[in-house]
Parts: structure tokens; sequence; C-alpha cells
């Protein structure tokens, strides 16, 4: 059984274990910076909530393939899991178009306060949109069109009337600029 104050590492070893209380901890832990996302990209707070909770789920079912050595930690490993359900959500709703929403508009759909959350994400937020802000506006355009929307190349080529291997380039030179910003940041 996970220790309350355990870090991210424990808790999801307890949850491989099928400790349900770990699961929650993590949950209390990222419930908010998880709907805060998914709310962004589907623009509606039940459908937010779904892709969460199966996010969630996935996690309950999948902690074992967590590998703390990959990448950036399990707040990344679970915003990836977050990003990619409520795209297919999204997808699912038949393509329905949506209303980009600032991440600061979504803070009212949240309830509960969490003083300490809120000022770690709102530096993480800062130094992320300080990062997106000193690309390229096509870069940016072209990045948020695939991760808020879900477009696939093909798609945002066709949105904004731009060739195929122009997507393909700048999401290429936005993600490898943005990746060497945050690098040189460093964390909050």
């Amino acid at each position: 059984m996970a220790e309350p104050g355990a870090g991210d590492e424990e808790l999801i070893a307890a949850v491989v274990g099928r400790d349900s209380a770990a699961l929650m901890a993590l949950y209390d832990r990222y419930r908010r910076v998880a709907f805060a996302l998914a709310y962004r990209i589907l623009d509606d707070a039940g459908a937010a909530e779904e892709a969460v909770q199966d996010a969630f789920l996935l996690v309950w079912k999948r902690a074992d393939s967590f590998d703390a050595g990959r990448g950036s930690g399990f707040r990344a490993w679970l915003l990836t899991i977050v990003h990619h359900r409520s795209i297919d959500l999204r997808r699912r709703r038949h393509g329905r178009p949506g209303t980009m929403l600032d991440l600061d508009a979504v803070t009212s759909a949240l309830a509960v306060p969490d003083i300490a959350g809120d000022v770690v994400g709102g530096l993480e937020r800062e130094r992320v949109r300080a990062a997106v802000d000193a690309l390229p506006h096509e870069q940016q355009q072209t990045i948020a069109l695939a991760y808020f929307e879900g477009l696939t190349h093909r798609e945002i080529a066709e949105r904004t009337g731009t060739p195929l291997g122009t997507v393909k380039g700048r999401m290429r030179l936005g993600l490898r600029r943005l990746s060497g910003i945050l690098a040189d940041v460093g964390s909050p």
C-alpha cells in the first residue's frame, strides 16, 4: 500500500500491484490538469470528464507499461493518454468543429481550488505559452491544429491551403524548436 505523500513512481508501482488507493492518489493529484487539457480539446465538460475517466481506466489497466526512464515522468505519460482519449472522442463526434479555448477559460469549469497545483500549473503554462509565442505564426498554427484539434497533416494542409510538405516541415521545425526552447529554459 502506497504512503499518502508518495511520489508518482511509487504510486504507479502500487497501481501495478492493483492498489486502488494509489490510483485515487494519482487521480487527486492530476485530475485538474487532465480535465483542463481534455476540456481545451473538447470544449465540453461532460466529454472532458469522460476522457479523463477513460484515461485513468487505461492507467489502471496498463500501469505496467509505464517506464519512468523513457520520458518526462508519470504526468507527461498521463497527459499523453488524456490527449489521445480527447482526440478520439472529438473524432467520434463526427468532426464537429470546436472552438479553441484559452486555458484560462477552463479554470471556471474547475470547482475545487488547488493553490499549489495552480501555481505550478500557471508557471508551466506560462513557460509553454512563452515558448509557443517564440515560434513563427505558421508553426504555431500547425501545432495547434494537430494537437488541439487532432487534425492530420493532410487535413491541416486542406484547411490552411498549404502544401502537405510545407505542413510537415512546419510541424517538424516547430516541434524541434519548441523542444529546444523548453530544454533551454529548464523546469520551473
